[in-house]
């Protein structure tokens, strides 16, 4: 397949894109945040002035990508202590919005945990908040860190196991800068592959639900100026088979104690399809994505997403009616068909070449290589 459009990251473009920040208008604290459901048609953006409407906009995908949504919580929390909301009550509606991305929780109890540590030691609710609005922004700084350290890793990583450059890598779903305080996860190591040259082509699946690989990788390859080809997600069997793909690099949303790994839906067929073609299945994922307290992928539980993304077609610009079940759109399946939607799906540790954070590669994928990589970036954060 020609390569006509390859060519070297020396332009320099910029690549980050803005997608969340709090502000401090006369008004009083906001969030404000990229709709990513609006994307790639138009650059919209959505002002939280109390965590139920960052609920909602967790929910309806508006912010997404397990490190953001970390982030976005963790500023939820904040932003309901410095309005002078029930902080627990926020906490609790932030954590339990969407189930399997564990860095939602990690991020609200952050807040929430230094929030109560500064009245513990007799402060009062506006040091507080502003104690937990310091842990947001740190989180916030920590993953724009985190995320150039996994860029480096996993391109070292790329090179040691296909030397010579040329990479032609399959990506599912979405992991740049629209779900990170940096330049992404996976994306982040195919950007780095392409600004050295090393970058011959990235395959992005389409990745259901919502097309998040159409809409929003192909989004953010275009803007830096990346050789990249969409494809169905059903497709990627035909690549394989013609010898098109060298590594396969996705994000995930959570990975259990034994090295399961819970991602956008399709990734499991991916991992399989790897492993018989004999290419490197590769996951990029902060250390906060590392859950220990869930032993193992039959433990994770995987968000159900509602029918009508499957059975109705809506274009990114008409907003979803709020309290009704269809979307609005056009319906592409038969007036009252059922539809399996989940979420994610779980890839089993043996499937997994590597798992590549900012401490470090882990590889082979193992309970205790897992919990000692936990165990430096602990060390590391209390230093």
């Amino acid at each position: 397949m020609a390569d006509q459009y390859a060519h070297r990251g020396d332009d320099k473009r910029p690549t980050e894109i803005p997608v969340i920040r709090w502000e401090e208008p006369p008004e009083g604290p906001v969030l404000v945040l990229l709709d990513q459901t609006r994307l790639p048609a138009e650059e919209v953006e959505l002002v939280c002035t109390d965590a139920s409407a960052l609920v909602e906009a967790i929910r309806s995908l508006a912010v997404r990508g397990a490190p953001l949504l970390g982030i976005a919580g963790a500023y939820g929390v904040a932003l309901a202590a410095v309005r002078g909301f029930d902080v627990d009550e926020a906490a609790a509606a932030l954590a339990g919005a969407r189930p399997t991305a564990v860095n939602l929780a990690v991020g609200v109890r952050r807040a929430q945990s230094a929030y109560e540590a500064a009245l513990a030691k007799g402060g009062d609710v506006r040091q507080a908040a502003a104690a937990a609005l310091a842990a947001a922004r740190q989180l916030h700084r920590e993953d724009a860190e985190a995320s150039g350290r996994m860029a480096e890793h996993g391109l070292a990583l790329l090179d040691e196991l296909l030397p010579g450059g040329g990479h032609r890598v399959l990506t599912h779903c979405n992991t740049g800068s629209l779900v990170s305080g940096g330049e992404g996860t996976a994306f982040a190591v195919a950007l780095a592959a392409h600004r050295t040259g090393r970058l011959r082509r990235l395959w992005v699946d389409e990745t259901r639900p919502l097309l998040q690989g159409a809409r929003l990788t192909a989004y953010e390859a275009a803007r830096s100026g990346m050789a990249y080809t969409l494809l169905t997600d059903n497709a990627a069997g035909s690549l394989f088979a013609a010898g098109e793909v060298d590594a396969v690099l996705i994000g995930a949303d959570r990975i259990t104690a034994d090295g399961s790994v819970a991602n956008k839906v399709g990734s499991y067929p991916l991992a399989v399809l790897a492993r018989y073609h004999h290419v490197p299945f590769i996951v990029v994922a902060p250390v906060t994505t590392v859950d220990l307290d869930t032993a193992d992928g039959a433990s994770i539980e995987v968000e159900q997403r509602p029918g009508h993304e499957v059975t109705e077609v809506t274009a990114p610009q008409v907003p979803v009616v709020r309290g009704t079940e269809a979307g609005g759109g056009i319906p592409v399946a038969p007036l009252g068909t059922q539809a399996y939607n989940p979420a994610f799906d779980v890839t089993p540790a043996e499937l997994v070449t590597a798992i590549v954070t900012e401490e470090g590669v882990v590889s082979p994928v193992t309970a205790e290589a897992l919990a000692e990589v936990c165990a430096r970036s602990r060390r590391v954060t209390a230093g």
